[in-house]
């Protein structure tokens, strides 16, 4: 019996160290998480735009087919240039006639000035021998009642004044209808500034007909071919921007304590976890839809699901982090990712 009773408490050692031993290790897996959020609630992202025409027409050139790696210069397509090089030649040639006519009308406003400054010399000329008349009349008039001078002689002097007076209102008149005449340029030259502005467009749709790789990318979606007519605003194909790769994980927000702009993470992609890429946390999502309750007006927020219907659980928040040095080749836009977040380590960076 002594035997028995002492072999009951040994069987139970075991079982108490290892419920022990649980504990801590929960413990330990609790303080780890707290330190260093993970979650598997993840995808790969990069930043894309619509590629489409700014001038219509005919593609005539498709220089890349889809998912076709192009790196920034890179011809994309051609859009028929000869309706804007016809565009940009007539332009010239209207430059170049209006040049000729400006300047033809430039020697006929010349001759006008020159015409107009003949006539005002006139106009002293005719002024001046206004001017004697009157003052040989005047002279002459006092002369008359002494008998210096005969009758005749002062109607001859009135008579020359009254002459030079005409002759001095026909040039003036002559000078305002010379001055009148004169035409000038001005409008000619409006014209010109019309017709440089039509060569700047032209320049401009001629250019806008070869389509090049803003950045180093990759193109997707592309469903066209040579032949396609292409509308301006109307997307041809997307291209991703590769110069820069993030994860987007969505933690919990218990989880975000201590998370901010530069916090280390490490992610992986489930298309290969043996590879691992260091990160850092780019910016935190400040808004998602919610989903019950609320005015029932999201715009343009994201929806992230909640695990479980029937309990109230922790909303996820949207967490994006530039990877640093990614690989092109294994990175896609979707991809399934795991993020790991160390804000022990921002921590430890700010303390030393």
């Amino acid at each position: 019996m002594t035997t028995t009773a002492s072999k009951t408490p040994n069987r139970k050692w075991p079982a108490i160290v290892l419920v022990v031993v649980t504990v801590l290790l929960l413990i330990f897996v609790i303080r780890l998480l707290d330190r260093a959020p993970r979650t598997d609630d993840a995808y790969a992202y990069a930043d894309t735009i619509d590629v489409v025409p700014e001038v219509n027409g005919r593609i005539v050139e498709l220089a890349v087919h889809d998912n076709q790696a192009v790196k920034q210069g890179d011809l994309l397509f051609q859009v028929d240039p000869r309706p804007y090089q016809d565009a940009l030649t007539r332009g010239k040639a209207s430059l170049i006639a209006l040049d000729r006519q400006i300047e033809l009308t430039q020697r006929t406003v010349n001759a006008q000035q020159y015409n107009a400054q003949s006539v005002r010399a006139a106009v002293e000329r005719t002024r001046a021998a206004a001017t004697l008349a009157a003052d040989t009349l005047h002279r002459t008039e006092p002369l008359l009642p002494q008998g210096y001078v005969s009758a005749e002689d002062v109607d001859r002097a009135r008579t020359a004044h009254r002459a030079a007076q005409a002759e001095l209102n026909a040039a003036q008149l002559q000078a305002r209808q010379a001055a009148a005449a004169i035409s000038g340029v001005d409008a000619l030259v409006a014209q010109r500034a019309v017709v440089l502005a039509e060569i700047s467009i032209a320049e401009l749709n001629l250019e806008y007909s070869t389509v090049r790789a803003p950045f180093d990318g990759r193109v997707v979606a592309l469903k066209t071919s040579t032949g396609q007519f292409a509308s301006v605003l109307k997307p041809v194909f997307t291209l991703i921007d590769t110069r820069r790769w993030y994860v987007v994980a969505n933690f919990r927000e218990t989880e975000l304590m201590g998370i901010q702009a530069g916090t280390p993470a490490t992610v992986y992609l489930m298309s290969d976890t043996s590879q691992r890429f260091q990160g850092t946390v780019d910016s935190i999502g400040y808004g998602v839809a919610p989903e019950e309750g609320g005015f029932g007006l999201s715009g343009g927020l994201p929806r992230i699901q909640r695990t479980l219907n029937w309990v109230h659980v922790a909303q996820r928040f949207p967490v994006k982090i530039r990877v640093e040095n990614a690989n092109p080749e294994l990175f896609r836009i979707g991809t399934s990712a795991v993020a790991v977040l160390h804000a022990d380590r921002s921590n430890d960076g700010e303390h030393q």
